[in-house]
């Protein structure tokens, strides 16, 4: 059995956050799908930005390809995490800044970029099976039930409110979660989601056999125990 529990969502959703301490809990691996696309685009900030520029070009795919296969940008298993790295070094801090999350939705909606991230996971993940202390992969993302694993036993799809999903993101941020703040970060998120919910590519939808888990109304504790007892039910049968 493919022992790859699939977590997708909107924005601020609580993905990651809940991937990880799923996989903590279970013994597991986690593997943020996200933090490929941003070790790319990072990369590409670096080799390839100037050039865009002075041309006026979009960014183009067989030259992202093309630097990501040559740098290399892979993703590494440290621990009981799949981290990203760029030419050798570590960029888990680095590809969080506002320099990449600028242009990170940009670059990841290029198919040729996305269907060479894809063949990464699933690649990081089939490297690891069969080996011994090596029990299994919660991965999160915006496709991974759908289209990167769409074989995962068990798919969940978080959702919550923009309201309330504005108020994590602010909160996450450090900054004073006013009611105009919230507004203003919950209609960014919604034109987020119609973005990706509505693009050509790999659009994000839940699987038609996913759980679907609205955390409005949860704690990170709560969820995190939910997604655990279904993972235990399901991989145990």
């Amino acid at each position: 059995m493919l022992r790859v529990i699939a977590i997708d969502g909107p924005a601020a959703s609580g993905k990651s956050s809940t991937a990880g301490l799923v996989a903590q809990q279970l013994g597991w691996a986690h593997l943020d799908s996200g933090a490929l696309y941003r070790a790319l685009t990072l990369a590409a900030i670096d080799n390839l930005a100037e050039d865009v520029r002075r041309k006026g070009e979009e960014w183009p795919a067989t030259q992202l390809i093309d630097l990501a296969e040559r740098l290399p940008v892979r993703l590494v298993l440290i621990g009981d995490k799949f981290k990203p790295e760029v030419a050798g070094a570590d960029v888990e801090q680095a590809i969080r800044g506002e320099r990449v999350t600028r242009h990170v939705s940009v670059l990841a909606a290029i198919p040729e970029v996305r269907t060479w991230v894809n063949t990464q996971q699933r690649r990081a993940v089939e490297g690891r099976r069969g080996q011994e202390g090596f029990g299994g992969v919660v991965v999160d993302g915006r496709d991974i039930g759908t289209v990167v694993f769409p074989d995962a036993p068990l798919k969940i799809f978080l959702t919550a409110t923009a309201h309330e999903r504005a108020r994590r993101r602010l909160f996450q941020r450090g900054q004073e979660v006013d009611l105009e703040l919230v507004k203003q970060e919950s209609e960014a998120l919604a034109a987020r989601d119609a973005a990706d919910s509505n693009r050509r590519i790999a659009p994000l939808k839940a699987a038609e056999d996913a759980v679907m888990l609205d955390t409005t109304t949860l704690s990170l504790e709560q969820q995190v125990t939910h997604v655990v007892e279904l993972a235990r039910q399901r991989f145990t049968r």
